[in-house]
């Protein structure tokens, strides 16, 4: 499956919110907390090639998810991704360290989930600043980010990791040149 992206950045998520809902779109998951960590192998083997394995927390369920390399786009972010619930995060952990993955990055937000149709919206609050998430069709992504009055000079292509050093609140380089210790926390996302 291919995951297609933009994000942009805004000051304060109430009104927007507000005006997804106005303009049809259906709340599925109100704000929680989410808690990444990205894995890779000592010798940078996924970070070469710019792909993730991530592993989420998101209350009591966690994923799984790997992230390929992403593919040329002027505006949109576009990845071949794959995801699994997964049923035990700490036997998961387990597996990851023995293949040989070992934790590089971790970061929390705070995400409110939508849908308009097949366009999956999310708002999130992150320590790099608030950010709107359109996921789904290039088309459906353009119709509803120009509906809010966003024009696509404000689309954002980058992840979160990229987001948070740019911002300062990283904590370390997301792929460190040692990995005998896990990365730190990025910090609490401020609510």
């Amino acid at each position: 499956m291919f995951e297609i992206e933009v994000k942009v950045q805004v000051a304060d998520l109430k009104p927007i919110r507000d005006k997804i809902l106005a303009l049809g779109a259906v709340l599925v998951k109100e704000q929680h907390n989410e808690v990444n960590t990205l894995y890779d192998l000592r010798n940078r083997a996924l970070y070469e090639k710019r792909q993730a394995l991530r592993l989420r927390m998101a209350g009591k369920k966690a994923y799984l998810t790997f992230k390929g390399t992403p593919r040329k786009s002027r505006k949109y972010k576009v990845r071949e991704e794959f995801e699994t619930e997964v049923k035990n995060p700490r036997h998961l952990q387990k597996i990851l360290k023995a293949l040989g993955f070992v934790p590089v990055f971790r970061y929390e937000k705070l995400r409110t989930v939508l849908k308009k149709g097949p366009l999956k919206i999310c708002l999130d609050e992150t320590a790099a600043g608030n950010f709107i998430e359109f996921e789904g069709e290039r088309q459906k992504i353009a119709q509803f980010s120009k509906r809010l009055r966003i024009p696509k000079k404000d689309w954002i292509k980058l992840d979160y990791i990229q987001l948070l050093q740019m911002a300062g609140k990283g904590g370390v380089a997301p792929y460190p040149s040692s990995f005998s210790s896990p990365a730190p926390s990025s910090g609490s996302p401020s609510t």
